[in-house]
């Protein structure tokens, strides 16, 4: 380095200052530094600038979204970044003493580390918003889990990449670092152990979203308990409930339980008896079938699939009706269910059919 700054230093003209206490002085090394900083700084601004300039020039003739990507990652990169980067170039000629140098070294590394994070970053959440954040149900509607995933997705990668650019920054900088890593080893399995339960509870989360047994917004039961899925946290998914108040469930037990998911249907499947007296006459006990089948009909978005005389109940003739309802809305299934009903108690009572209800009937045997 020494006779590097020779070399460099004898190219500019002999230039002297008589300072106070020290007396007459070469500043040309110190105007060299001056100036090899100035002109790194304008150099690195002048590279940012023409890039900057292309990749927006590219941006307009293309139809995706990768060279937005490319503009926001050498945006992203901080002004005293380039600020460091000249003035550790500037100094290169120069003998600094050992703990400066180091110092500087440390710095150095570690705004390069972070702007190359950072750039890596920005590729890294195109990615998982491009990959993860996506309608896949045909739907026109993106799960608003997704975007959670996502930022955990980044998040799990910035950590990952800090941890390899710490453990490359120390290794620079002289620390051994095999030790160190032998020792994070242990450490890291002590601390699985002890959050166990949360790193299950984490890993159910990816679980939840890649399988998708559910998303955000389908009506749910699990064992006893049904609700509406509000969110699916990285620890919880929390549920509300019909009667109102929300229900936390850990993600692990989700993943372990069985789930039904009434979003998912496409129609729903009613079945539902009816009870007529025993003292019908047959021929209107026959015509109730035909009473349902009109009353059915007559509906609006459903299907009948039979209407049968199942049993003769304990006080009643009992017939079963099944029917389907094109929609999966439970509102609309207990409208459809209300105007049937109504329909068949106006079809049996213009028949002079009478609904049977829970009676006893007992007989008196007079001896003479």
């Amino acid at each position: 380095m020494n006779e590097l700054l020779e070399l460099m230093t004898s190219w500019v003209p002999p230039l002297s200052v008589n300072l106070p206490l020290v007396g007459v002085t070469d500043v040309r090394p110190y105007v060299l530094v001056l100036v090899l900083f100035i002109g790194t700084t304008a150099l690195f601004w002048l590279i940012r600038a023409v890039v900057l300039v292309r990749l927006r020039a590219l941006s307009e003739r293309t139809t995706n979204d990768i060279d937005d990507v490319f503009i926001n990652a050498v945006g992203s990169i901080r002004a005293w970044v380039y600020t460091f980067l000249s003035l550790y170039i500037s100094l290169l000629p120069v003998s600094l003493p050992n703990l400066a140098d180091t110092i500087l070294t440390a710095v150095i590394l570690f705004a390069v580390v972070w702007q190359l994070i950072e750039v890596a970053t920005c590729f890294i959440k195109y990615g998982a918003k491009r990959f993860v954040e996506k309608d896949e149900d045909g739907d026109g509607v993106v799960d608003p889990n997704a975007a959670m995933i996502s930022s955990m997705i980044t998040l799990i990668a910035r950590i990952v990449l800090w941890a390899f650019g710490g453990m490359f920054v120390l290794s620079n900088l002289g620390v051994e670092i095999t030790s160190l890593i032998a020792g994070l080893g242990i450490g890291g399995i002590a601390v699985a152990f002890a959050l166990q339960g949360i790193l299950s509870d984490l890993f159910s989360s990816f679980s939840i979203y890649f399988d998708k047994p559910f998303r955000i917004g389908d009506f749910i039961v699990v064992g006893d308990d049904m609700g509406t899925v509000e969110r699916v946290g990285i620890k919880s998914t929390r549920i509300r409930t019909l009667q109102g108040e929300e229900l936390v469930i850990s993600n692990a037990e989700l993943t372990t339980a069985r789930v039904q998911n009434y979003k998912k249907m496409q129609k729903r499947r009613i079945v539902f008896r009816i009870g007529i007296k025993y003292e019908t006459p047959r021929e209107k006990v026959r015509s109730v079938p035909d009473i349902v089948r009109e009353v059915v009909a007559q509906s609006d978005n459903v299907e009948l699939d039979r209407v049968h005389f199942a049993e003769m109940g304990d006080f009643s003739l009992i017939f079963e009706v099944v029917y389907h309802v094109q929609s999966s809305d439970y509102n609309e299934y207990m409208d459809r269910q209300q105007e049937i009903n109504l329909g068949i108690m106006d079809g049996v009572t213009d028949a002079g059919i009478e609904i049977a209800y829970p009676t006893q009937m007992l007989y008196l045997k007079k001896e003479s």
